[in-house]
């Protein structure tokens, strides 16, 4: 009745709590193992004193005694396997269930992001920053066009005149006679006099010209 009014309660199980419960209980069998252990060793090396005494009977009840702390030995490493299986299970529900908690925080932060953000007001924004752009461009058109005197000029007329200017230059600059730069002097050692020039065949023809009318 309770239960159908008030629903059932809630048992939540403390990961953390339960690994160390189990950490505890592995300590204390792995303990008592150890303790099992030295336990089979004593009861071997009485065997073997009364077997050197020849007690043979007190011998093999040492043996006996050797078999069942074996027993017990292997009983609790199977409990310790049980509760390695437990242990590691636990893990991994613990991490389904941290991976699970945080899928669903992602998903209720984007569904909460969705919810602030309408895409009609996306629509509207991007709206109003493209009129924006498109009234920004045609301010700066309207700033960069000529305004009074400049605005009557003609683009061709000017770019014909320019045209004229830069054929009046290259025609000045081949009119002008070719200058020729003076020759490099050339250094002789001292001491030293200078080689001859060797002259061309005009040169020489002009000098022999001279000659014959200086004759």
């Amino acid at each position: 009745m309770f239960n159908r009014l008030f629903g059932k309660p809630k048992q939540e199980t403390n990961a953390l709590t339960s690994l160390d419960k189990l950490n505890e209980t592995l300590e204390m069998l792995e303990k008592k193992e150890k303790v099992l252990v030295k336990k089979a060793a004593a009861e071997v090396e009485k065997a073997k004193e009364f077997t050197r005494g020849k007690n043979k009977r007190a011998a093999i009840q040492c043996l006996k005694r050797k078999r069942l702390y074996e027993q017990q030995i292997e009983q609790l490493g199977n409990f310790q396997l049980r509760i390695h299986d437990q242990m590691i299970m636990l893990e991994g529900a613990k991490a389904t269930t941290e991976t699970v908690d945080a899928l669903r925080t992602g998903a209720s932060a984007m569904k909460a992001m969705q919810k602030a953000t309408n895409i009609d007001d996306v629509d509207k924004t991007m709206d109003e920053i493209n009129e924006q752009t498109e009234n920004m461009k045609q301010i700066q058109e309207a700033l960069s066009t000529p305004i009074g005197s400049a605005a009557d000029f003609d683009e061709d007329e000017l770019e014909a005149e320019l045209e004229e200017l830069e054929g009046a230059e290259l025609e000045e600059q081949l009119l002008q006679p070719a200058t020729t730069a003076p020759a490099a002097p050339v250094h002789v050692p001292a001491g030293k006099k200078p080689a001859p020039k060797k002259r061309t065949a005009e040169e020489e023809e002009l000098a022999d010209l001279q000659a014959e009318m200086a004759l």
